[in-house]
């Protein structure tokens, strides 16, 4: 796919046993009334809306196949409509969009609604904070399910997992970074927790849509920015245009992404369907990291052999961040009880996994033959 092509209408920014999907949804099938379990052959033609381009490769492709699953499953009783940002509703108005009725499912990010709760970023990445399988483990089997329904359901929608990036990039520079100083004046595209972190080392986070991103760093309006991972950045051109490509996404370690149902047009499902949509969303979910994981590791070795300087965050520049993060997050929970909540299930998980993960997958990568 060209540039040019990505650009078009660019916005901001195996199928689960019974078994799992009541891990994942942290109850059982059998609370559904009565009335639903009651199966017939009426058809179901639903609308989502995205906060992706229509076709975003690999993110909006999940979406499509979340359709298909769903449609294929039920036999054609359920038809879902895929919309890509601003074809039905501009990309950040998703959340109210389901909420509200227009459209009966979306999906996007959690950290896009903050200012609906701060709670919600925890539900799509944290900066330091879990990657991709620890997330979707704590959301499947730490209680996070729980926590994110309750959290969704004043605004009469129900969450589920709807992909994951991995571990994303640090980011695309036109300036080296060998110091927390150098961080001082920073103009960068980044959101969420990771925005405001910059934000206390001196930077300046700027919120830029993603069409306006490659113009951006050329001009000068920003010196850095991030994006995804090495398959997305490398379709948005960053390559051509930035000096320098920084690791590791301390920012990003893990993004999650989510499917929000309208709660009154879910609950009205009969039984069977509820299971096939809990199901396909569990599937698109593993679909969507997978093709992440296989796209950014191909796409790298190509940066690497077109002579693409990659560089390391210094050590102590990462230490200084993870200082202000705990910093961000202090202030952001000492505001809100739920939020609060929602954090010592999220910080209690990650210590346990992050303790595993040292004894396990950390000694293990130290020892692989380069």
């Amino acid at each position: 796919m060209k540039r040019k092509d990505f650009f078009k209408g660019l916005a901001i920014g195996a199928i689960a046993t019974p078994f799992a999907i009541r891990a994942l949804t942290g109850s059982s099938l059998a609370q559904s009334n009565a009335s639903a379990n009651i199966i017939t052959d009426r058809k179901y033609r639903w609308k989502m809306v995205t906060t992706w381009p229509p076709g975003f490769p690999v993110i909006g492709e999940a979406c499509q196949l979340f359709a298909d699953t769903v449609k294929a499953m039920s036999g054609g009783r359920m038809e879902i409509r895929v919309y890509g940002g601003g074809e039905l509703v501009p990309a950040l108005e998703v959340f109210d969009a389901v909420s509200g009725g227009t459209a009966e499912v979306g999906n996007g990010a959690a950290y896009y609604w903050a200012g609906k709760s701060p709670a919600a970023q925890f539900f799509a990445s944290v900066p330091f904070g879990m990657n991709a399988q620890q997330l979707t483990s704590w959301v499947v089997a730490g209680g996070g399910q729980a926590l994110w329904e309750a959290l969704y359901r004043d605004f009469n929608l129900i969450p589920m997992l709807g992909g994951n990036t991995g571990v994303q990039m640090g980011g695309w520079f036109n300036r080296e970074i060998n110091s927390i100083n150098d961080l001082r004046g920073l103009k960068m595209r980044i959101p969420g927790l990771g925005g405001d972190v910059l934000a206390r080392a001196g930077g300046s986070p700027v919120l830029l849509a993603g069409g306006e991103i490659y113009t951006g760093l050329e001009l000068g309006v920003i010196d850095a920015t991030e994006w995804l991972g090495p398959f997305h950045d490398t379709l948005m051109g960053f390559q051509d245009i930035a000096k320098y490509y920084y690791t590791p996404g301390w920012h990003e370690p893990g993004t999650a992404l989510e499917y929000v149902f309208n709660k009154k047009a879910f609950d009205a499902l009969p039984a069977d369907l509820q299971a096939i949509l809990r199901s396909a969303a569990l599937h698109s979910h593993v679909w969507m990291f997978a093709h992440m994981e296989a796209k950014n590791s191909e796409t790298l070795v190509q940066l690497i052999e077109q002579g693409v300087d990659i560089r390391t965050f210094p050590e102590e520049v990462l230490a200084q961040l993870r200082i202000y993060t705990r910093e961000v997050i202090e202030a952001l929970t000492a505001k809100d009880a739920f939020t609060r909540q929602v954090y010592e299930s999220y910080e209690g998980f990650r210590q346990k996994a992050t303790h595993w993960a040292r004894i396990s997958e950390k000694q293990f990568y130290n020892n692989l033959e380069t």
